[in-house]
């Protein structure tokens, strides 16, 4: 096996172990939280934390021009500049950070005293929340650097550890929210805000040690600067139309409908997103080989590991999105007990989002590789600016929470299926052939995959006593099924050869060990 496949293999590996301990910490501590807090003040925190979110759209912009221009370099093997690069742009990080502050103890605060609907005896607690999410946001945000000179040195182990540290300390929350007698979503805040700020400064310190270019110092490259603001612009419009849809659609139910459906809509993202990092963590091991093989102009290979880690992602969301989407409400009462209202449709679609959400986020990589941001800045953010205003609409109208999800669905259809791959097919010179032979495989596992879940999820009643036993009856069938119709028809023979050797050798290694 080459060496960048060993090393996106053993990434990979690294951030599974982190994501198996923080889906399991996060979903426990999601569940207690709420119990703790309570409906009221848990749609409370999501919300403040949502208008914290948007201000922070930059945040996701910058990371993504910071992590490709910082591996860019390191592919180049021009260190001089790589060091200007760092320091370039963490000094644009500070600049924004503070104005972006400014912003939001004036306009964002104004927003939350005027148009939110927060119990009168909760205000000051959400308040104190906000103001904490603030500087919070701005410790994270200057982060952004760091975390990617990390990600372009694919020192992934040092990432998944950390991870596994930050989901345990917020564990740790969770067990001193039980001491004593005191408002719980501003101790909540406090502790949260402390982990974070904590979990910064670890990073940061790491870099300094491990990483030369990571030695800041005041600079304010005007090329540099040109180059990296020039590529994040583009991103600008993108981030802003994503931060709508997730953190705008949920200041947005608040506007309309009470806590208690902000809740109901967090707690489903809460899954869909550890099923999203699940998948993720392939991309995050790829994306710097994608991005490295683009900078030594090897295209091809460049494209190839792109939709080849495309198709694999695919696989492994719908192994997940299958399972979940059937076992929604199951899963929902084995969870929190009591099912808040919206819950289960808004996790169904949420669910069914993401799996067009892959397409859309996979192709997005290879314009970022080439560097050319502005034709998708300029189309594909439209589509979700759109849905915005619909969706208010609707509200408006008097139609029910749940179609927010259903707009989204739509949108994220177009955009992963027509959108984007008309752009990169124009701009980044992929053909027709290789996305639709990537679709056409996707699609087929899907046909053969649905059939006996969906059978067996109509009989269910019949076929399952009680809520575990669906739970668990439903979740291995369409497991194995998605798993036989990937290895049947989504595999080639070449790959399924190679994976069966591997297995083999593996086996034959762990017989001869145990032998001697």
């Amino acid at each position: 096996m080459p060496s960048d496949s060993k090393r996106i293999v053993k990434n990979t590996v690294f951030l599974y172990i982190q994501m198996f301990v923080t889906m399991i910490i996060s979903l426990y501590t999601s569940r207690v939280i709420l119990e703790i807090l309570g409906v009221n003040d848990y749609g409370i925190y999501h919300t403040v934390g949502g208008i914290v979110s948007m201000f922070a759209l930059l945040n996701g912009v910058l990371a993504n021009g910071s992590s490709r221009f910082l591996t860019f370099e390191l592919g180049t093997g021009n260190f001089e500049k790589l060091k200007k690069t760092f320091s370039t742009v963490l000094s644009a990080h500070i600049i924004i950070a503070l104005f972006l502050i400014f912003v939001g103890e004036t306009a964002g605060l104004w927003f939350v005293n005027n148009k939110l609907q927060i119990p009168p005896d909760r205000m000051s607690a959400a308040l104190f929340t906000y103001h904490l999410s603030l500087i919070t946001f701005l410790f994270t945000l200057t982060q952004v650097p760091y975390s990617a000179s990390i990600i372009s040195h694919e020192r992934m182990n040092i990432y998944a550890y950390t991870s596994i540290i930050n989901a345990s300390l917020k564990l740790l929350i969770v067990y001193m929210l039980t001491l004593g007698d005191f408002d719980r979503l501003k101790f909540y805040a406090l502790l949260f805000f402390i982990v974070e700020v904590g979990m910064v400064l670890f990073y940061r310190i790491y870099c300094i040690r491990h990483f030369q270019e990571t030695h800041y110092h005041f600079v304010m490259d005007k090329k540099i600067l040109k180059d990296v603001v020039g590529f994040s612009v583009w991103g600008l419009f993108a981030n802003t139309a994503i931060a709508l849809a997730q953190h705008g659609t949920t200041v947005m139910i608040n506007m309309f409908f009470s806590p208690a459906v902000v809740t109901s809509r967090a707690l489903a993202n809460t899954i869909n997103m550890t099923a999203v990092q699940f998948i993720g963590n392939i991309r995050t091991a790829a994306n710097p080989q994608i991005i490295k093989m683009y900078a030594a102009k090897d295209y091809s290979g460049s494209k190839h590991l792109l939709l080849e880690s495309m198709k694999f992602l695919y696989f492994l969301m719908l192994l997940l999105a299958l399972p979940i989407i059937l076992v929604a409400e199951p899963l929902l009462q084995l969870w929190l007990g009591q099912v808040p209202p919206y819950s289960v449709i808004f996790l169904q679609l949420t669910i069914i989002t993401s799996l067009f959400q892959v397409f859309d986020t996979s192709l997005y990589t290879g314009l970022v590789a080439a560097g050319r941001l502005k034709e998708n800045a300029l189309i594909s953010p439209t589509v979700i600016f759109l849905a915005f205003p619909i969706i208010y609409i609707l509200f408006k109208l008097g139609y029910g929470p749940a179609s927010l999800a259903w707009v989204l669905l739509f949108s994220y259809m177009v955009l992963g299926l027509i959108i984007k791959p008309l752009i990169v097919i124009r701009i980044i010179n992929y053909s027709w052939k290789d996305i639709f032979t990537t679709y056409y495989s996707c699609a087929k596992v899907t046909l053969l995959a649905i059939p006996v879940p969906c059978i067996t999820y109509i009989y269910r009643h019949t076929l399952f006593k009680g809520t575990l036993t669906s739970f668990v009856g439903l979740s291995l069938v369409s497991i194995l099924c998605v798993f036989i119709a990937v290895w049947t028809i989504g595999l080639d023979t070449f790959t399924r050869t190679k994976l069966v050797s591997l297995v083999k050798s593996k086996i034959k290694l762990i017989t001869n060990t145990n032998n001697s």
